[in-house]
């Protein structure tokens, strides 16, 4: 599903136009990534938790010539799955019998 995906069903499910929905989706977004940016953690209850994770510095090899490849402290995006929507997800697939 692309982000013109979730323009078309918010729009479809609101009423508004697919402009109006496009300037919302946006705005989340952004917000979103500016936050994450600033290291704000963002709760959305039911859905999940996107965070910012400090990964320590540490040697890393290179998997083609297995040099070792000295990394810097950094910083990750991370988002973790709220329990009511993983198993909203599993008992989902579960019923309609897919599986990956």
């Amino acid at each position: 599903m692309t982000k013109a995906d979730i323009v078309d069903r918010i729009a479809q499910a609101t009423g508004l136009t697919k402009v109006e929905t496009e300037v919302v989706v946006d705005g989340f977004l952004k917000t979103v990534i500016e936050a994450m940016t600033e290291g704000v953690h963002i709760e959305i209850r039911g859905f999940g938790t996107f965070k910012v994770k400090k990964r320590q510095a540490r040697i890393a090899r290179n998997p083609r010539t297995g040099e070792p490849v000295p990394l810097d402290e950094h910083y990750v995006p991370v988002f973790k799955v709220s329990k009511e929507l993983r198993d909203r997800v599993d008992k989902n697939l579960k019923e309609r019998g897919k599986s990956e």
